[in-house]
């Protein structure tokens, strides 16, 4: 009897695995709108930073949340699809946070109802309409940027994983995951604010791209190493899911 597509484990496990991929890297665009402040979200006084004669303090794109998600769904599926699994879920992402972007714009464009405008006065939003535009209508420099700098980040990262791989066989499954992503968003983090900011319409001066950028790498890097553990924990979970000699087939077939 022949098997269908859908009863193979793995099949199923790549389709999950790209779903939650998929829609983490989505989200991330859409709610990074909002900056919120570290460490008063936190309860922690206020941390400045001086950076190349720039100062601020530790804030951050509400996307910041999901990317951490992001890094470890590309290493699982790095892990155990390879290199063409990582591309072809990357250009799927960048292709829904496209379509995404054209229908917020659509949304935008379309006539609000007259009785909708002001229906969260009581909140506090005099017009709905602006505050919809304001929060879905994100300049093209950062959307064009964060999309170039999304693409060459996941596939500098499936390249870096690999050569790390390479080298070490199947040992030291982190030292693949966080050197990938060290490298990745070393290029992803200046790419987007480069892009956005100092091509874009603020022209931001020099030192404050690199000190705002470097900041933004840390706390990535930060992010990534304190997502380890459960890096660790989908791999063994995902063995016991596929069995261990289907596991080690597929991770022997993406090394390739």
């Amino acid at each position: 009897m022949t098997q269908r597509p859908l009863d193979d484990r793995a099949t199923r496990l790549y389709i999950g695995l790209a779903a939650f991929f998929c829609v983490n890297a989505v989200l991330a665009e859409f709610i990074g709108v909002k900056i919120f402040a570290l460490e008063e979200t936190l309860g922690l006084a206020p941390f400045e930073w001086n950076l190349f004669g720039q100062s601020g303090s530790l804030n951050f794109t509400v996307g910041t949340l999901l990317w951490p998600f992001v890094f470890v769904f590309t290493d699982v599926i790095n892990e155990f699809f390879g290199m063409r699994g990582v591309r072809f879920v990357s250009w799927i992402a960048v292709a829904l946070i496209a379509y995404g972007f054209v229908f917020a714009f659509a949304g935008i464009a379309l006539a609000p109802a007259g009785w909708w405008v002001g229906a969260a006065q009581e909140q506090g939003v005099p017009d709905y309409q602006a505050a919809y535009a304001a929060v879905f209508g994100q300049g093209q420099w950062s959307i064009v940027g964060s999309i170039i700098a999304f693409l060459l980040g996941q596939l500098i990262d499936v390249s870096v994983f690999h050569r790390i791989r390479k080298a070490t066989g199947e040992r030291w499954v982190w030292l693949r995951a966080t050197g990938s992503t060290a490298v990745s968003q070393l290029v992803d983090s200046f790419v987007v604010l480069y892009i956005a900011f100092v091509l874009g319409p603020q022209h931001w001066p020099m030192p404050q791209f690199f000190a705002i950028g470097s900041v933004n790498y840390v706390y990535k890097m930060g992010a990534a190493v304190a997502m380890i553990p459960l890096l660790y924990l989908m791999r063994r979970a995902i063995t016991r899911y596929l069995g261990a000699q289907r596991a080690t087939e597929l991770r022997h077939q993406a090394a390739l």
